[in-house]
């Protein structure tokens, strides 16, 4: 089922932290944008974001480094 206008809220959060790193003139190319508090835990571009490989962005599951699950 298609989500209705408004019901995207988590890629928008995503759109915009592009837009905001395009703005300041970042080259992001071969590079994912990684929200430091995922957006599926509650977090927002507010928390924070950075650049890093695809691969390791994909890879992350919402756990910290060393922590089990």
């Amino acid at each position: 089922m298609q989500k209705k206008r408004g019901e995207h809220d988590d890629r928008m959060e995503r759109q915009r932290a592009r837009r905001k790193l395009d703005k300041k003139g970042v080259d992001r190319k071969g590079k994912d944008i990684d929200h430091v508090k995922m957006l599926s835990k509650g977090g927002s571009n507010a928390d924070g974001v950075r650049l890093v490989s695809p691969s390791k962005n994909r890879a992350r599951n919402g756990h910290k480094k060393g922590e089990k699950k």
